[in-house]
């Protein structure tokens, strides 16, 4: 893991590099996710199946593509006890702290005759993506499916790649236990797609969540605008800073936990102390022996990792900010004293003891995350994610004489006449 310093004259260049990952994409992933959408969008169940046989190599028909009620028992059931004590307390967790997001209808009544409001209604459908690629992922159904029915979703939809015809069994398991309503063995841009314009057998959804690889954010981004997207996700990533005071193997810990998932994965320490920052590139050099995805990690922290040795906490605080982390590590030794100055982040993680692996998993905030720099204007997946908002607007007869003349003002300024006499007719019969 490299080292590198602020005041090095090629520091913003290489920082830029290490930033703007991801940010390029293919023009040939672009036509090949185009054409993908076409084909469902106009074939149906037909194009959808021939899509799957090829980037997935399995051949299923329209009566296959549903995973069966019976099949989701199976799997729930079929786990052992401590697998299910998991994730069923991950669940619970995620349900809790969902419900402090829970936000209702109001309505006031700013002056007589005038009632003001909003109504807040839940999606019908929603669609979920989970990745089913180099392992199974059951957090991402419950960090999904979960806020989905604390918000009051009518149908929950899942789809998700299989694996020589089957769903893994911890994916239905999570599924179940979340209450989704039904799930599909499709993957990649084909199941965005099937979400998104519908064929015979699968529903179109309000909504499509869930990260997935570059082949699904593009689609999810194409497809915006016939439904409702969370985010564009890219490569997982995480920053800490820290001010020298935390443990080396730790922090060089927390930097691989993100460097496994995938190559163009990033991890980056900000420290004022360059010993410090040795101390953890070396670190990470030795654990990153152990660990089973070790080449992944390799490449990843090759191209995106560094240790960077700042000129402060202060300098710290503004990299930090200006890269906006999905995950941003606080391992200094009051970390609450620096809180209110982070502007961007997805997730913010306090102190020694709050590894980002714990948010993960059992913590209870979303861990479907804004990344590439997006936390400047996206949030992290939450309850509010599967709800619309619609204005309520009343006006009496005495509020109309009050208001409808300025606002007749207003629709002759745009030259809007049709808008005008709709105030005017009203105004006269008031007079009358």
């Amino acid at each position: 893991m490299r080292v590198m310093r602020t005041a090095d004259d090629d520091f913003t260049r290489e920082f830029e590099k290490i930033r703007a990952r991801g940010d390029r994409i293919d023009e040939e992933v672009l036509r090949t996710v185009g054409e993908i959408l076409r084909r469902v969008d106009e074939g149906g169940d037909a194009a959808l199946l021939d899509l799957t046989e090829r980037f997935d190599g399995i051949r299923l028909d329209a009566t296959a593509l549903e995973v069966q009620a019976a099949e989701m028992d199976r799997a729930l059931d079929g786990i052992d006890g401590t697998t299910r004590n998991v994730l069923e307390l991950s669940a619970e967790r995620i349900e809790h702290y969902h419900r402090q997001q829970m936000a209702g209808s109001w309505f006031d009544r700013d002056e007589p005759g005038i009632i003001l409001g909003q109504q807040v209604r839940p999606l019908e459908r929603v669609g979920i993506y989970s990745p089913g690629g180099r392992a199974p992922y059951p957090s991402t159904v419950l960090m999904a499916a979960v806020p989905a029915r604390v918000a009051g979703v009518e149908e929950v939809v899942l789809v998700t790649p299989a694996r020589d015809g089957a769903v893994h069994p911890l994916i239905l398991a999570a599924a179940k236990m979340a209450g989704v309503d039904r799930v599909f063995r499709i993957g990649g841009a084909q199941a965005v797609a099937a979400l998104a314009y519908g064929t015979e057998t699968v529903p179109r959804v309000d909504k499509i969540v869930g990260p997935g690889n570059i082949y699904v954010t593009m689609a999810k981004k194409m497809v915006y605008g016939r439904v409702a997207i969370d985010m564009i996700a890219g490569p997982s990533e995480i920053l800490i800073i820290c001010d020298g005071t935390a443990d080396p193997d730790i922090v060089a810990a927390d930097l691989l936990s993100q460097a496994e998932h995938d190559e163009m994965a990033g991890s980056m320490l900000l420290t004022p102390s360059e010993a410090f920052a040795r101390a953890v590139a070396d670190e990470v050099e030795r654990q990153l022996l152990l660990l089973p995805r070790k080449e992944i990690a390799e490449k990843a922290l090759a191209r995106f990792g560094a240790a960077v040795v700042t000129d402060g906490i202060d300098e710290a605080i503004d990299i930090a900010n200006g890269y906006a982390p999905e995950h941003l590590e606080l391992m200094v030794s009051h970390p609450e004293e620096i809180l209110g100055r982070i502007k961007h982040a997805g997730a913010i993680f306090l102190g020694m003891h709050t590894p980002e692996a714990l948010g993960d998993y059992i913590a209870g905030p979303n861990h479907i995350l804004p990344t590439g720099g997006t936390a400047r204007f996206f949030s992290p997946l939450g309850v509010y994610d599967f709800v619309k908002r619609s204005s309520v607007i009343s006006f009496s007869g005495t509020a109309l004489r009050k208001y409808g003349p300025g606002a007749a003002a207003f629709a002759g300024l745009e030259g809007l006449d049709a808008h005008v006499r709709s105030l005017s007719l009203r105004l006269e019969k008031e007079r009358a």
